[in-house]
């Protein structure tokens, strides 16, 4: 298992390898050219030929792609007004991937042709730093994720077309590409110059909801169903109810919430294994918090602490199968946490 982290207020994106024995082996590491850049978030994508890279933005709002086989810069896209606060990877098309911002937009990229294909903002979209795109944030940002063929993504599981933003104006809007798709396919073949392809805009969601009373720092498909968290020490199930003759318009149905304790701070991001069987979310005391998806009323798996930290977790990475927990703290430490298997 691989991942790459990187470590609030840090130049550098780095990736490592996950080994037998509790062991974390450092493998590459980026430093940006730019020496007041410091990296918000980072993600997995590919170019279409499988080539693996590394994508990581912050706080001057550039998007780095970097080729892991070479450890090069492939492409660096510049085109939001402020940081970049989450990037996320389609997992049916690893070569788009989407970014939230400051500026109150997402955008949808190629990252073979370097291509900005789609940008949602305008009338209908977010009135605040956008801070977690289902595919986010404080400068305190920490950030890890795995390697592909692990969940890295909040593009909707299974409809292509769909994705999901929140952020500091407290909502939570649903977007959808299938209008536009046409445009995505184009910006594959595209031969001219990125600059010149005919970006389009996504002014409206087809949803919206209201869930929070307060900003929404992460949230994450189940299904069709959504996983929400505010700084109310919960994360929030619920079900977006649209009126398919009204777009933007519709119900949220609270389905039930997972208790988190001291985690009353924004940005702190949760992370799920592949098949959405457990969440792992950290608080604002080093502790890790596991729920499991599966069941009501929930039913809480684990509660993982360190003696050694108590720095806040703003983030967590999940393995593929939920039997490594991953966390990164406010600290700049990295911890790793293995199920053990008993007879």
């Amino acid at each position: 298992m691989l991942v790459i982290v990187n470590l609030p207020f840090c130049l550098q994106v780095t990736v490592y390898q996950c080994l037998e024995g509790g062991v974390i082996a450092v493998l590459q590491s980026y430093v940006d050219e730019d020496k007041d850049e410091s990296f918000y978030t980072v993600s997995w994508a590919c170019n279409i030929d499988g080539t693996p890279f590394v994508v990581a933005g912050g706080i001057n709002g550039i998007i780095r792609v970097i080729d892991a086989s070479n450890e090069k810069i492939h492409k660096s896209f510049v085109g939001h007004g402020d940081s970049i606060n989450e990037i996320r990877t389609q997992p049916l098309k690893p070569s788009l991937i989407v970014s939230a911002s400051k500026d109150e937009s997402v955008r949808l990229w190629n990252v073979h042709t370097g291509i900005c294909i789609l940008i949602f903002a305008g009338a209908g979209g977010h009135r605040n730093e956008v801070l977690s795109v289902v595919g986010a944030e404080n400068i305190e940002l920490s950030c890890c994720c795995l390697f592909p063929g692990e969940r890295d993504y909040d593009f909707h599981p299974s409809d292509i077309y769909r994705i999901a933003s929140c952020g500091m104006d407290n909502t939570v809007k649903i977007w959808s590409m299938k209008e536009f798709w046409t445009y995505v396919e184009k910006s594959f073949t595209w031969t001219d110059l990125p600059s010149k392809f005919p970006t389009k805009y996504v002014q409206f969601p087809v949803f919206l909801a209201s869930v929070h009373s307060n900003y929404v720092d992460c949230n994450r498909w189940l299904g069709d169903f959504v996983l929400s968290k505010s700084v109310d020490n919960e994360i929030v199930l619920w079900e977006p109810k649209m009126k398919e003759q009204s777009p933007g318009e519709g119900t949220a149905d609270i389905l039930q919430k997972y208790p988190v304790p001291e985690c009353d701070i924004w940005f702190i991001k949760f992370s799920c294994d592949f098949h959405y069987n457990a969440a792992a979310i950290g608080n604002r005391e080093g502790k890790i918090f596991v729920w499991e998806l599966q069941s009501s009323p929930p039913v809480l798996i684990a509660r993982l602490c360190h003696a050694q930290s108590k720095s806040p977790i703003r983030q967590t990475a999940t393995s593929f199968d939920g039997s490594t927990i991953l966390s990164c703290c406010e600290d700049g430490t990295i911890w790793r946490w293995d199920s053990v298997q008993t007879n």
